[in-house]
């Protein structure tokens, strides 16, 4: 370990190194800058995210702008001419400032300070209207906003995730980008225990605590090498207005949905407090059913079996937090964040055995399971940020750690009919106890340096230790004592340690912009099954990324890009043991999984217009090692599905994201991806093999009908596609929400309809050399909901937190 840690060290010295001898000052090239301060007219703080224009003094036309960064500063370039600037922020009275000419004897217009008053008028109206985009586009990244997403009032953080362009959410909850898993899931820019180590968590997360979620599909160096498809980054609501403020939410639905949630923030001088709490109960029927046929000889097994399920109960999550604004440049911030719940699962599975044909039925039978799933996960994190003088020069450091226990404890009822409904056996009485815990350590320091005027060289380093128990046991009834099935119970513990450096180099030049970046990554994993049973694994691995741009004009550019990335297995995916439920068809992992490395290339393009912009990608994966989950079916029909590295995936893609807006009562936006993906199991078994064409999209519109009614409906759709094992059929489903400002424009009441047609089921088939399954899924059905959100002091004050309309690439 300590030569590893060595060589990390000696690496990133000579990164630093290898990159400062290009950070030389640019001599040549004449500029012309305006720059300022802009500060609150009462609290005196520097205002950031304020918009700043500048326009043309002959014929008013918009020639450039910005926005201000942390410290209040804004600094625009622009050609020898004459000009007037505004400065405007939601909530403050607009500043004209005239009479600025450019030219060789004046090169440098500093502005000084500026001061913003607040609005002596009631700007509720204009605040509401004007609030954020619900999808904003940028080259590197997309960000949805979802303050302004009708549909998933008072759902969660999968419901809103199944809602942003490039992301799919299939009815069990697992995540897609652009059509394949494997995606990194972040929290606030970081790993999180409330995600959870199967992304489980995030129903758990409500929606009314997140403000945007970020999407990065061709990840820089600078983010973690794991996620084969990129990156998605849920941030948390925090604010940071000076005075008391927040937001008060209330929700009920059908089937039982009902939660509140607070969100409050208290500023004063040098101190930030900010706290977030909800909690929610949540009961969703769900079921499905599967055909499969058994080949032996010429005898055919035929098995019939429908499932029915109850899911949900009560969770609490608090997240509170102190910033320490130390001095105008440096800010400490101590976060908390605890999550509580208890589930009560019902699941009722009927299975009905025929030999040869559906008439000749020869057995029934009905297994029940009563589950109570407990868990908790709490979560602390420190960060420390420094700017300096220099704009754009940012060192921070931030430590967090987490710890998460679960237990799920089932009771297992089984009962046998014959053909004419009669028991013939006695009942299977079975439980089971499912005891998991994991705790994780980060560690991670990040220094930004520009030189010249566009320039930055960014070096990080990252230490990221994580560790689990789980200990399944699985009993059975048998002669009036408990007996342990031990084919079937394990102790699992499973220790991940990820040591990371990395460098990136960017400048502009002209009209072209680079970024190269390097990211090494020590992996120190071991998986050990007691008493025994030891994998360990150590690799050590380099990951390099290039990004360049070619700005055409103010509203066009291209983006070329590519990245090097790595999916480790997951803990789920190695731990050879974790369902009963289903006494005939188990999910399983493997222990001997091996991790998939991809490299990620695309072309992306960006066109802003008058009325909305269109965002729109080309791109290649071309993937080593493919995890792909197996289902195999042994000659009692017992059916298990697990994952195995099968061979090589190449995907190709077009992706396509706009947002248009007709009129201003009227704004539309979409995306779709059309792609082509062929995957080469036949190393592994002879035919194992697909190539599919396939594509998956949504339209959303929405409306404002009598001027004060905003009317919300979306379409999903995603095509059938091939598997290396069979296919799966089209999911379709569509969602509606309509809301009015109530309480003079203070609340808002939200109706919404998820699901309207109760259409999104998992329909899919797999074929064996033995077997032929067929099967139909839905997790949740339909959800009716009626929410209430009631701002405090949220129109009346700036807000650091709700940026102007160029912020998250408004602009380019």
């Amino acid at each position: 370990m300590k030569k590893q840690l060595l060589q990390l060290i000696v690496l990133s010295v000579l990164i630093f190194n290898s990159l400062m001898i290009f950070a030389q000052p640019n001599r040549g090239g004449e500029k012309f800058i305006i720059k300022g301060k802009v500060t609150d007219d009462i609290s005196k703080q520097p205002m950031s995210y304020t918009t700043v224009s500048i326009f043309n003094a002959t014929d008013s036309s918009l020639v450039t702008g910005g926005v201000t960064d942390d410290l209040g500063i804004f600094k625009i370039e622009s050609k020898s001419g004459k000009y007037y600037l505004t400065i405007e922020f939601i909530s403050y009275e607009t500043k004209i400032i005239g009479n600025i000419e450019l030219n060789r004897k004046q090169k440098l217009i500093d502005l000084g300070t500026i001061v913003l008053n607040q609005s002596s008028v009631d700007l509720v109206e204009v605040e509401v209207r004007a609030e954020k985009s619900t999808m904003q586009f940028n080259l590197d990244k997309k960000v949805f906003n979802v303050g302004k997403d009708l549909a998933n009032q008072g759902g969660s953080a999968t419901d809103i995730l199944d809602n942003v362009p490039s992301v799919t959410v299939d009815v069990e909850g697992n995540v897609s980008l652009r059509g394949q898993g494997n995606v990194r899931i972040l929290v606030d820019g970081k790993p999180s225990s409330l995600v959870g180590s199967d992304g489980s968590g995030l129903r758990q997360i409500p929606a009314n605590m997140i403000d945007r979620i970020e999407v990065v599909t061709n990840p820089s160096a600078r983010y973690d090498a794991e996620g084969m498809t990129g990156i998605i980054n849920i941030v948390l609501k925090k604010q940071k207005k000076s005075g008391f403020n927040g937001s008060f939410d209330v929700n009920v639905g059908y089937p039982n949905n009902y939660g509140t949630a607070i969100n409050l923030n208290y500023r004063k001088n040098k101190v930030n407090f900010f706290v977030n709490y909800g909690v929610n109960y949540r009961r969703g029927p769900g079921g499905g059913k599967l055909y499969q046929e058994l080949y032996q000889g010429d005898t055919t097994f035929i098995v019939q079996q429908t499932r029915d399920h109850i899911r949900g109960g009560w969770s609490n999550n608090i997240r509170t937090g102190i910033d320490f604004f130390a001095t105008d440049k440096i800010t400490l911030t101590g976060a908390l964040s605890y999550r509580t719940g208890v589930d009560k699962n019902e699941t009722t599975l009927t299975y009905k055995d025929y030999i040869n044909n559906i008439e000749n039925l020869v057995l029934y039978s009905e297994r029940i399971d009563e589950e109570i799933e407990e868990e908790s996960k709490l979560e602390y994190s420190i960060n420390f940020k420094k700017v300096f003088d220099k704009k754009e020069q940012l060192w921070t450091a931030d430590i967090q750690y987490s710890n998460s226990n679960e237990i799920e404890a089932s009771d297992i009822t089984e009962q046998y009919f014959n053909a004419n409904n009669q028991p013939f056996t006695d009942d299977l009485l079975q439980q089971s106890n499912n005891d998991e815990r994991f705790n994780n350590l980060l560690i991670q320091t990040d220094y930004n340096h520009p030189f010249k005027e566009k320039g930055k060289v960014e070096l990080g380093l990252r230490f990221n230790l994580r560790n689990v128990e789980n200990n399944v046991l699985i009993e059975e009834f048998v002669n009036n004592e408990w007996k342990n099935l031990d084919n079937l119970s394990n102790n699992l513990r499973y220790q991940e340690n990820i040591y990371a450096a990395y460098g990136i180099l960017g400048d502009d030049f002209g009209k072209f912009s680079y970024q190269f970046g390097l990211r090494y990554e020590y992996s120190d994993i071991e998986t050990y099954l007691l008493p025994d049973n030891r994998n360990p694994r150590k690799y050590g691995n380099l990951f390099p990324s290039a990004v360049l741009n070619y700005k055409l004009n103010e509203k066009n550019a291209f983006q070329l890009s590519y990245s090097r990335r790595i999916r480790r297995p997951g803990f789920w995916e190695l731990n050879p043991f974790y369902s009963f439920s289903d006494a005939r068809n188990f999910f399983a992992g493997n222990p001997d999984v091996n991790p998939e490395f991809t490299d990620a290339f695309e072309v992306g393009y960006l066109k802003y217009f008058e009325k909305g912009s269109l965002s729109s990608s080309i791109y290649y994966r071309h993937t080593e090692d493919v995890i792909f989950r197996i289902r195999d079916v042994d000659s009692t029909g017992f059916g298990i599905t697990l994952p195995q590295n099968i061979g090589i995936d190449d995907a190709y893609g077009l992706e396509m994201n706009f947002s248009y807006n007709p009129f201003k009562w009227w704004r539309i936006n979409g995306d779709a991806n059309f792609y082509r993906s062929i995957t080469d199991g036949t190393t592994y078994q002879e035919n194992l093999y697909s190539d599919t064409y396939t594509w998956f999209g949504r339209l959303t519109s929405r409306t404002t009908i009598m001027k004060t009614i905003d009317v919300q409906i979306r379409g999903n759709y995603r095509a059938p596609r091939q598997t290396p094992q069979g296919s799966q059929k089209a999911i379709y489903h569509f969602d509606f929400g309509a809301s009015k400002d109530v309480f003079k424009k203070k609340g808002t009441l939200t109706l919404s309809v998820s699901d309207i047609f109760n259409s999104r089921r998992r329909n899919y088939i797999a074929i064996g050399d033995n077997f032929y399954t067929e099967g139909d899924f839905q997790w949740r059905q339909r959800q009716f909901t009626l929410a209430l959100n009631y701002r405090l002091n949220q129109e009346k004050r700036r807000g650091g937190g709700r940026r102007s309309g160029n912020d998250f690439g408004g602009g380019i």
